[in-house]
């Protein structure tokens, strides 16, 4: 087990590795780096300006070198510009350039600043205060946090939902029960959460239709959740992942009360529900488990629409401002976040999945 754990850590680091040199490749193309010239100069700048200005602040050289140095395997650069000005990566304002540390990257935790607040990368999507520098309200939660916090009770929503569903649908495969649950489960997993949102606002928060019940923002969730102003983010996440697991853990079922060692119980006398709940069950639950760990990933998806939509700022929310603002810093600190969720998530998925299988041999 430990030579298996061992190899999947090998392969998540060189996956984790490929993504974020992907990222910041797409990131630091010209037409962005031109962008942050504009934004942070002048946007009447020239294109010999703008040049010059990159080339001044290391934005210019060699993108396997810069990736280094934003990971922080390769030292830091110092330039002299021409405007006469050194300038050093690892040097911080207030702080001379000869005091700057060596390495500043991802693995030193320098996360670097947003070249739109100016806060932290590490401060905002971790919730770190220990940065002397940061501007960050250090009362509020990160971004990390707070998207955490929704995927969890999205999670404690969507799973017993969606496996009683399954269950209960696959145990009699045919039967009006079967029929009616899965119609459920496609109607919500065929509903978009951009789609179901919008629908949950307009029954339960507007006052067109007159159910006023949740009179809270997701806005004031941040800082004091309850169920007034965190159910309907909650279950826009959740609609959409019920109906798929609920449709994988009935397919399963429904093969598994077909197998013949089901059929021997039923010979031997067993009672429907002992067949279900001792022989069944387990059987039956080693797909969705697999699914309910890969779920994730695609719940980093939905929360992006779901934090747009309901204006709760965790780390979808910060991933749109970001993209739509040119953040680059910002947009690297944000994908190495969801790399490490997504590979820690099917690493997860794979040991459970070898518990749950007595079957499966690792060589």
């Amino acid at each position: 087990m430990l030579q298996f754990i061992g190899r999947r850590v090998g392969i998540m680091l060189l996956t984790a590795f490929c993504l974020t040199f992907v990222v910041f490749f797409l990131t630091n193309l010209y037409p962005n780096l031109e962008k942050v010239a504009k934004t942070q100069g002048n946007f009447r700048m020239s294109e010999e300006q703008v040049d010059t200005w990159l080339a001044n602040r290391g934005y210019k050289r060699n993108i396997f070198l810069k990736y280094g140095e934003w990971l922080g395997v390769v030292p830091g650069y110092i330039v002299t510009g021409s405007d006469g000005e050194t300038r050093a990566r690892c040097a911080r304002k207030g702080s001379a350039v000869e005091d700057a540390p060596t390495y500043c990257g991802v693995l030193q935790g320098d996360w670097g600043f947003s070249t739109v607040s100016k806060e932290n990368v590490g401060d905002v999507l971790l919730g770190l205060s220990d940065n002397p520098e940061t501007t960050r309200d250090e009362s509020r939660p990160g971004r990390l946090q707070l998207t955490g916090y929704l995927m969890l009770w999205a999670m404690i929503v969507t799973i017993p939902i969606a496996l009683l569903t399954g269950i209960f649908a696959g145990m009699r495969e045919g039967s009006k029960t079967d029929r009616s649950l899965s119609t459920f489960s496609i109607a919500t997993s065929a509903t978009p959460e951009y789609v179901s949102g919008v629908v949950l606002i307009a029954i339960f928060a507007s006052s067109a239709v007159g159910l006023k019940w949740f009179k809270g923002s997701a806005t004031q969730a941040m800082t004091a959740p309850d169920f007034v102003n965190f159910t309907l983010p909650v279950l826009t996440i959740a609609l959409f992942n019920i109906g798929y697991i609920a449709r994988m853990t009935r397919a399963s079922m429904a093969e598994v009360m077909t197998a013949q060692y089901i059929r021997t119980a039923r010979l031997k006398g067993v009672s429907f529900a002992g067949i279900v709940i001792n022989h069944a069950l387990r059987n039956a639950l080693i797909a969705p488990f697999t699914i309910i760990a890969l779920q994730i990933p695609y719940l980093l998806t939905g929360v992006v629409i779901t934090e747009t939509l309901f204006n709760y700022k965790g780390i979808g929310w910060q991933l749109v401002q970001a993209a739509g603002n040119n953040d680059i810093e910002m947009l690297l600190g944000v994908s190495v976040v969801s790399v490490v969720i997504v590979l820690i998530s099917q690493l997860i998925s794979d040991i459970g999945y070898v518990f749950l299988n007595p079957r499966i041999r690792l060589s």
